[in-house]
């Protein structure tokens, strides 16, 4: 049985819809992540849930009970924002403390839990500073062990790292996840970061205009996308019609097709002569742009030494992965 269900959710403003029929099984202890672009209702669905926003239809079913009538207060929802929204006027104690005094928790398993929660996060010797006197990493981090340290059923995390520079965003996003693992936490994440959603999920809800376009494991997403949306989302896939596809591959082909770009390599015995566009440094990737039988394609090839550099207006020859050749709609 599934600890989250969601069915046939609905959310409209007036005559905009945001999403409908919105149907989706979560297990106890999962990470799930909501991925896709701005726009497309993933937020909002994390406010129905947290119940924050009115549906106008469906269930949210947590445990065997339905939500939708039950209060926020009352749902045993913990939720972390991309804005920290702390108090300003309270240490990192107090404001890790706030949701126990909202419960009238005892002081000493007050004092207890905040200490636990602290730990976790590895604050514990921020405690009686303020917010003012944080960088934004740690307040992301306070803001994180105040919804812990209430013991939530259900952990909600809203593009909580989107604000944070690469390297604090990095280092955060492995601390919420052994700490998701350590606790057993269902956890829902929303976030338009492709590569934080293949790193931290164990399964992804691809979203697009109010609609689940494709769910699974993160290998599932990238290697076997659905539609051209889903291949355009989920990498830097090239997205061919069938007439370039049946020009580039040489062979007729009947509908659109994606091909990643690390599955095309520059080889010395390929069969597709090309012309180097230009390239670009991505750190231990080198992305070629490529001319190929009149066609445009993007090459990713592991940056192993700087003779391996190949020059722009350089003749090569690639040959393509022909498994790698998806078929989308």
């Amino acid at each position: 049985m599934s600890y989250l269900s969601i069915k046939g959710l609905n959310k409209s403003y007036g005559s905009t819809q945001i999403f409908s029929d919105i149907n989706c099984e979560i297990g106890q202890g999962e990470f799930i992540t909501l991925l896709g672009p701005s726009g497309c209702g993933k937020s909002t669905l994390l406010r129905c849930i947290a119940g924050l926003t009115t549906v106008n239809g469906g269930q949210i079913l947590l445990d065997g009970e339905d939500l939708v009538p039950v209060t926020p207060q009352k749902r045993g929802i913990g939720m972390v924002f991309q804005s920290y929204a702390l108090f300003p006027n309270m240490s990192v104690e107090q404001n890790v403390a706030f949701g126990l005094r909202m419960q009238k928790a005892g002081k000493a398993q007050s004092q207890a839990r905040v200490k636990e929660a602290l730990q976790m996060v590895e604050l514990s010797d921020f405690a009686n500073r303020y917010p003012h006197q944080l960088s934004g990493g740690q307040c992301q981090r306070v803001a994180l062990a105040r919804s812990l340290v209430t013991r939530p059923r259900l952990l909600l995390l809203d593009e909580p790292l989107s604000a944070l520079d690469a390297r604090i965003r990095k280092h955060l996003r492995e601390q919420i996840r052994e700490i998701q693992q350590e606790l057993g936490l269902t956890t829902i994440f929303v976030t338009h970061d492709q590569e934080e959603a293949l790193v931290m999920s164990d399964r992804i809800f691809l979203m697009n205009a109010g609609r689940i376009v494709q769910s699974g494991k993160a290998e599932t997403l990238y290697t076997e996308p659905v539609d051209a949306f889903a291949a355009g989302f989920m990498g830097n896939y090239n997205l061919l019609d069938a007439e370039t596809a049946s020009r580039l591959l040489d062979r007729p082909i009947s509908t659109g097709v994606a091909i990643r770009p690390e599955a095309i390599a520059i080889t010395a015995d390929g069969e597709i002569e090309g012309l180097i566009r230009s390239h670009s440094l991505l750190g231990n990737v080198i992305r070629y742009r490529v001319e190929a039988r009149g066609v445009e394609l993007l090459v990713d090839v592991l940056n192993r030494n700087e003779s391996d550099l190949h020059d722009k207006g350089q003749r090569i020859v690639l040959s393509i992965d022909s498994q790698a050749v998806r078929e989308v709609a």
